[in-house]
């Protein structure tokens, strides 16, 4: 789960009314679009993802309508299509969230193509294997370097005849390089390691929030809170015109507007850290989860051996354990408790919120060991087939399938390649398979379970419930005092769950005993429920890096 204060994915509702239009083609059910481009808008062939998008309205383009709650989308796989040359999506193609394109009700559409550009890696573990190599924040239909058509409409229905053509002649430009400021320093680096795991190129980046006083007390170190979200740290913002916008979703989480925490950060008395957010997309996922990985490749390693140490000469960063916390929330929050469980003499404490699954006995409401099927509860059977959901209100209303969302994520990309939260988390923790891609965790069209990647995903360490305990003797006495993990006890992803086991097993630990700290938001209490405000939080983290700051270590120095 990617965000703190937002869903899932940014999703556009769909509306089953479609208004009149005048078509410029007509298709019967069973439509046939052909798609094609030419020499002009790209020389070399085109491997990707096709993708038509069919809407009730031309705003927003149907491409940027795509999601989990958006427009109809059809897909196949295209390899080396030549300028000049057809790609067809009909009714083999495999639809969301209606699976046949025959199926679609008759009516007047508004159609867009969009591509999906792979690029070749031929990765240092001897695969070659086709991805999205844009590096992009955002869902991958919207990443840069894609393909798009124009919107034509068309009509689909009994009656209707003819082929839907779409030329691919617009393409998706760079997002701009964010611009350095004030408070905010930006730092991109080509990462070699992970260069030479893909074969080409490859950059992480940080976004560095500076203190108070940074400039005017240079010769001041200062402890780095490393916070595992995209963007901003805290959510950091000068300009008060933002805060109407963001006030409803920071207070339903118990958090300040960007502008009140940018208040709270210049104020007298208030603890003068460094705060640090990583910018390590990955072909498969917005994040790389922090993690070395057999798909992914050695971001855990890149980061620790390339990025901070950069940023602690850089930034004048105390590079001691005691100095160094790490925070986040959801994919956040599971890379917090990793990074503090796998490098425990690196970090000194972690704040862990509503963190992707744990233990993963509860992958969700899924036992990943045990149970057959993804998609349906035990006791599901040929009369009665009970769905298990995705995700809830926090009144317990369920709103999303496992199913559908498996289904989605397998007409945005197939081998593992949708850019999605169920296929990341198959690419980060999963094996590779023999043609190069992840291995399934499930069939996304049956939800039949594959043991063995459950069990790979254990035995090698991210089942992080699994591998505190296997490496309790050495890891317990290293992790007193540093856990502290926070949940909502109606988180919508159900993750809570595997949150409420981790601690069961604290609570069993012996040699050394160790708890950790456990705080549960009750009553219904979501996803992005955090126990106080960004500014507690940070004073509450200060006030753990003095009372562990070892002998000759002076506070007063970054506390002025």
């Amino acid at each position: 789960m990617k965000n703190r204060i937002r869903s899932l994915i940014t999703l556009t509702a769909v509306s089953l009314l479609f208004p009149s239009v005048v078509p410029a083609a007509v298709a019967q059910a069973g439509a046939r679009f052909e798609v094609s481009f030419a020499a002009a808008v790209r020389a070399q062939p085109l491997t990707g993802r096709l993708l038509i998008a069919l809407a009730s309205k031309q705003t927003p383009e149907p491409r940027l309508a795509v999601g989990f709650t958006g427009v109809p989308v059809f897909a196949v796989d295209i390899e080396q299509l030549k300028p000049g040359a057809t790609a067809v999506v009909d009714e083999k193609a495999l639809g969301y969230p209606i699976m046949n394109m025959n199926d679609l009700p008759p009516g007047d559409y508004y159609a867009q193509a969009v591509v999906i550009v792979y690029t070749e890696c031929k990765r240092s573990d001897g695969h070659t294997i086709w991805v999205n190599m844009s590096q992009t924040q955002t869902l991958l239909s919207q990443a840069p370097g894609n393909l798009y058509s124009d919107i034509q409409p068309v009509r689909i229905g009994p009656g209707a005849r003819g082929v839907v053509k779409l030329q691919l002649w617009k393409v998706i430009p760079p997002a701009p390089e964010p611009v350095d400021t004030e408070w905010l320093k930006h730092v991109k680096m080509q990462s070699k390691l992970l260069s030479r795991f893909w074969g080409r190129p490859v950059y992480i980046g940080a976004t560095v929030l500076l203190p108070r006083g940074y400039d005017s007390h240079s010769d001041s170190y200062y402890p780095a809170i490393y916070v595992h979200e995209h963007g901003v740290p805290f959510m950091f913002k000068t300009d008060p015109s933002t805060q109407e916008r963001e006030r409803a979703g920071a207070r339903s989480a118990n958090l300040q507007t960007g502008y009140e925490f940018y208040q709270s950060w210049i104020s007298d008395g208030f603890p003068r850290v460094i705060g640090i957010t990583f910018r390590q997309p990955t072909p498969f996922f917005p994040s790389s989860y922090s993690v070395n990985s057999a798909n992914v490749g050695p971001y855990g390693d890149a980061l620790l051996q390339e990025m901070i140490p950069y940023l602690e000469q850089k930034f004048r960063i105390i590079a001691k354990p005691y100095a160094r916390l790490v925070e986040g929330a959801s994919t956040g929050g599971w890379e917090a408790l990793a990074l503090q469980l796998y490098h425990p003499d690196f970090f000194g404490g972690a704040w862990v919120f509503n963190p992707d699954p744990i233990d993963f006995h509860r992958w969700q409401l899924i036992d990943i060991y045990e149970d057959e099927n993804a998609f349906l509860l035990p006791g599901s059977n040929e009369l009665y087939k009970f769905e298990r959901p995705f995700r809830r209100t926090v009144e317990g209303q369920p709103l999303t399938t496992q199913r559908a969302m498996s289904l989605f994520e397998e007409v945005l990309g197939t081998h593992g390649r949708a850019g999605g939260q169920i296929t990341a988390w198959e690419a980060v923790y999963g094996p590779v398979g023999p043609d190069g891609y992840p291995v399934a965790l499930w069939d996304k069209l049956t939800g039949k379970v594959n043991r063995e990647v459950a069990n790979y995903m254990r035995d090698h360490g991210y089942d992080l419930r699994a591998y505190a305990e296997q490496n309790w003797p050495t890891l317990g006495p290293k992790l007193i005092g540093k856990l502290n993990l926070f949940n909502g006890d109606m988180d919508n992803f159900y993750l809570n769950l595997a949150v409420y086991r981790f601690q069961d097993f604290l609570k069993n630990t012996q040699d050394p005993h160790y708890e950790g700290r456990f705080e549960y938001g009750r009553p219904m209490k979501g996803h992005s429920w955090h126990l106080t405000d960004w500014a507690g939080m940070l004073r509450e983290m200060a006030e753990h890096i003095k009372k562990n700051a070892p002998a000759g270590e002076d506070p007063a120095a970054w506390n002025y």
